[in-house]
């Protein structure tokens, strides 16, 4: 009988064999991988991640969305495809939709869809999953003490859909007995926290409601700017902007992202990246935390609605 042998001169069947055992020790290897996830299955489809963002105040948006990109892609072993937008509106509107997995917003919008969304990660502020709001003005402006000064006045909000850039103004208003369409002699919004300092700073708003985080963070990224306006005011602390995720979201795809994102101060790159944007850490957190925001929301609404500019 003839034997055939192949050019590493094993014989033919031998050399099936060997795949064989090769295959099985290649699935052993990677199912012993720390950090192997069932969604590791899906990377290989090349299914990916959905992330949606509004604009941040960074100077090096691009730079830095693209190194959180990288860094997320090799923890969660996926694509990872963020989406930016103008507006917590239509970022919400593309996650409701199912078009977005996961999607960092507001409180306030967070509150108003809470029956829709899953609470994934908190991000924590000088050690806080807190921030305030503040009330800014020009700085050659040394005469306003508290909005009620800001009576006629050019005021900027952020966005109407922020809690810190637009809602706390609302329900001040209403506490003090102005009506909010009427107290301003006009209104404009900037769709940013840090077009709100820039629009303060110019002289172009007579004043405006910031994230306090966002101003903190400027004023030792860029100074000179922040430099040319003056806090007034500031809220009590409500619970952090979150991230969140749409209720169709898989339980393996949730527990990936939410454990990557709370390990994060736990190795270099990850502190490194958190460093950018000025944060500590992410936690679990807790829908409690937006409780405040939640009953500014109801009381503006029972006083009419959020009212447009």
């Amino acid at each position: 009988m003839s034997r055939w042998f192949g050019r590493d001169g094993l014989y033919l069947e031998d050399r099936r064999v060997v795949m064989r055992k090769i295959r099985r020790l290649l699935v052993a290897a990677w199912l012993l991988l720390p950090g192997w996830l069932p969604t590791a299955w899906a990377a290989a489809a090349g299914e990916p991640v959905r992330i949606g963002l509004t604009p941040v105040f960074l100077d090096e948006q691009t730079s830095f969305v693209e190194s959180w990109r990288g860094y997320l892609e090799k923890r969660l072993g996926r694509p990872v495809m963020f989406t930016q937008r103008s507006s917590y509106r239509d970022i919400m509107d593309l996650l409701l939709q199912g078009k977005l997995d996961f999607a960092w917003v507001c409180g306030y919008p967070y509150v108003r869809y809470q029956s829709e969304l899953q609470l994934t990660a908190v991000p924590l502020y000088q050690g806080e999953p807190l921030y305030r709001a503040y009330l800014i003005v020009p700085v050659r402006d040394t005469a306003t003490r508290s909005l009620s000064d800001l009576r006629d006045k050019l005021f900027a909000y952020s966005d109407i859909d922020s809690n810190s850039g637009y809602l706390v103004i609302q329900h001040q208003l209403l506490n003090t007995g102005f009506g909010a369409g009427t107290f301003f002699r006009r209104t404009f919004f900037t769709g940013a926290h840090r077009k709100v300092v820039e629009a303060v700073a110019a002289g172009v708003a007579d004043g405006g409601s910031v994230d306090g985080y966002v101003w903190d963070v400027l004023s030792r990224s860029n100074p000179e700017l922040t430099s040319r306006t003056r806090v007034v005011a500031r809220t009590p602390v409500y619970g952090f902007p979150p991230v969140v995720a749409r209720r169709g979201i898989t339980a393996e795809s949730m527990r990936a992202v939410q454990a990557t994102l709370l390990s994060m101060h736990q190795d270099v790159e990850g502190r490194a990246l958190l460093t950018r944007l000025g944060l500590d850490g992410f936690t679990t957190g807790s829908p409690a935390l937006y409780d405040d925001i939640r009953r500014m929301m109801l009381t503006v609404r029972g006083a009419g609605g959020v009212a447009q500019p």
